[in-house]
């Protein structure tokens, strides 16, 4: 069985011969550069340049040694965004700065800067016109410049026996829209102004749907997975009241999903949320998700046994093998087995289970631990 095979039958809710691998498909399930050199360095492997595929978190490529090595069976295509193109750095100080195509500002600091963060949004107004939002410089989402090359790496993976994951060309249309405006003034607006927070919506809509026309135009019928990502979660509740998600995002989002499914029937659709998202998963399965990731199991609600008796009929669960905020970087990797153990005893019976950590290493984490946690999932990740 190749790892395209094992992904295919994990997603119909099915057993492979075991619980099928992720790590670096998306910008969501990957490691941090400097985690990453590290692992490299324990696994005995040559010290190489890493290269990034998100600059803004600066997350690693991941070699094709590495990915042999650890038995990874998800490659992704990243096509060129914000994150991974034209990034220039420009020395700021103490900071390094980006100003990137949509006209976003970030900082990385120079001393302990692990990644860059917004500071300043291009339209940062309550207030702001229609007028404004259609008259604003906007990238050119459906370019066919941005998935040049994806092909050809997809044919190269399933010749290999991978599954493939096509990723997103900007985050979810909530998430991305208080990146423009400025999540202050956003969630105003849905409260106050909705009429005004709809019209950048679905602007948002429109390049979200402008890229995936041509994206699966083109790789359609190479992929395995699609993904969309739009952060709803907080670590106790949600950041707006489900009834306002259903009112104002859930019909542009469900537009995405069907779009995706017009154009690549067969590819599963994965939505990744951290946090809370337990009120809105039946939303989900009716917008027509396949996937969620990446189950945070510490977050209010998101209990893994109650999420896999709820909903694993409907859902697949791709994540929630290990606690990122806590136990990966600071516990001991007899701690980092116990609880891969304890994840996959609850999301993996019966299949619908894909094994990756919860959202992306970070660059504190010892080697030690990733290598207990891949041990863990050697020992207790098979069906035989």
């Amino acid at each position: 069985m190749n790892s395209r095979e094992r992904l295919l039958i994990a997603l119909d809710h099915r057993e492979p011969d075991r619980i099928p691998f992720d790590l670096g498909s998306i910008q969501v399930t990957g490691i941090h550069e400097i985690a990453y050199r590290n692992l490299r360095q324990a696994l005995g492997l040559p010290e190489t340049i890493t290269n990034l595929c998100d600059t803004i978190q600066q997350l690693a490529t991941l070699e094709d040694d590495v990915v042999e090595r650890l038995g990874i069976d998800v490659r992704g295509l990243y096509p060129l965004n914000s994150h991974n193109w034209n990034v220039i750095e420009e020395d700021v100080g103490e900071y390094w700065a980006y100003h990137d195509e949509w006209g976003i500002t970030h900082h990385r600091p120079k001393e302990g800067g692990f990644y860059f963060s917004i500071v300043e949004v291009p339209l940062p107004k309550f207030d702001i016109t229609e007028q404004e939002i259609e008259g604003y410089r906007w990238p050119d989402m459906g370019a066919r410049w941005r998935v040049e090359g994806l092909q050809e790496q997809a044919e190269q993976y399933r010749a290999a026996g991978y599954a493939v994951v096509l990723k997103d060309a900007f985050a979810g249309i909530f998430e991305f829209a208080q990146r423009v405006v400025g999540m202050e003034n956003l969630l105003l607006m849905m409260g106050i102004d909705e009429k005004r927070a709809c019209i950048l919506f679905d602007k948002m809509l429109d390049l979200k749907l402008a890229y995936w026309q041509t994206a699966l135009e083109t790789l359609g019928d190479l992929v395995d997975v699609v993904t969309y990502a739009d952060d709803y979660g907080t670590q106790i509740s949600q950041l707006i009241s489900p009834a306002m998600f259903r009112k104002q995002l859930k019909p542009r989002v469900r537009q995405v999903f069907e779009l995706q499914a017009q154009l690549a029937p067969h590819a599963k659709r994965l939505f990744h949320s951290d946090g809370n998202v337990r009120p809105l998963i039946p939303d989900f399965i009716e917008m027509g998700v396949d996937i969620l990731n990446p189950v945070q199991a510490t977050a209010t609600g998101m209990d893994p046994t109650d999420l896999k008796r709820d909903f694993g009929q409907d859902l697949v669960f791709w994540g929630g093998g290990v606690d990122t905020q806590g136990i990966l970087p600071s516990g001991t990797p007899q701690e980092v087995k116990d609880d891969v153990r304890h994840n996959i005893d609850n999301l993996a019976a019966g299949g619908g289970y894909v094994f990756n950590t919860v959202h992306n290493i970070q660059a504190d984490v010892p080697p030690e631990n990733i290598l207990a946690m891949w041990e863990a999932l050697q020992e207790f990740g098979s069906y035989g």
